[in-house]
């Protein structure tokens, strides 16, 4: 496994646990306010989506979409969408690096005015930002009193039991000529 596959399956791993831990706790926990980060595990699982939608959609170089599906979906339907958000991120960081093209720029169109990006840059902005929001979420989860939380690091991940849960399949795209 490579660096870049490891490094998305352990983010979609993790971020999906704790989606997991969440969904098993009643409903007013999410909304529960906490003085971290966006502060409440609610906004902060929005926020993460959000900035999964909106860098998979740079990345991809088309339209931004609009928020409207991450700010109005239920939980259930955030766990979907993260899903979803996912595969299609991994898909294109997958090309991105099979295709050489992860020194590339792309434009970032929600800068003003728009701003050249590298896509191995946008990349790795995902991937940090989701991990500094997991903790986030940690610390939330811990103060709820949830037990036996995940550590969330990639060693841990390594560490885990199997699971029949799929992983995203690596994408081998062929470098263009």
């Amino acid at each position: 496994m490579d660096l870049l596959d490891r490094l998305l399956e352990h983010d979609r791993w993790t971020t999906e646990r704790i989606l997991a831990i969440c969904h098993s706790l009643p409903p007013q926990a999410l909304t529960t306010p906490f003085a971290i980060g966006p502060g409440t595990l609610d906004a902060t699982l929005r926020h993460m989506i959000g900035n999964l939608q909106v860098w998979t959609d740079l990345l991809n170089e088309r339209p931004v979409s609009p928020p409207d599906a991450v700010q109005n979906a239920t939980l259930d339907g955030l766990v979907t969408l993260s899903n979803a958000l996912y595969k299609d991120f991994a898909l294109v960081a997958r090309r991105l690096q099979a295709s050489g093209c992860l020194d590339a720029c792309c434009m970032d169109t929600l800068d003003d005015p728009p701003t050249a990006k590298s896509n191995g840059g946008m990349i790795a902005h995902v991937l940090t930002h989701n991990m500094h929001h997991r903790c986030e979420l940690l610390q939330m989860l811990g103060q709820l009193g949830v037990p036996a939380l995940i550590e969330g690091d990639v060693l841990s991940w390594e560490a885990r039991p199997p699971t029949t849960a799929p992983a995203l399949a690596p994408v081998h795209v062929p470098a263009q000529p």
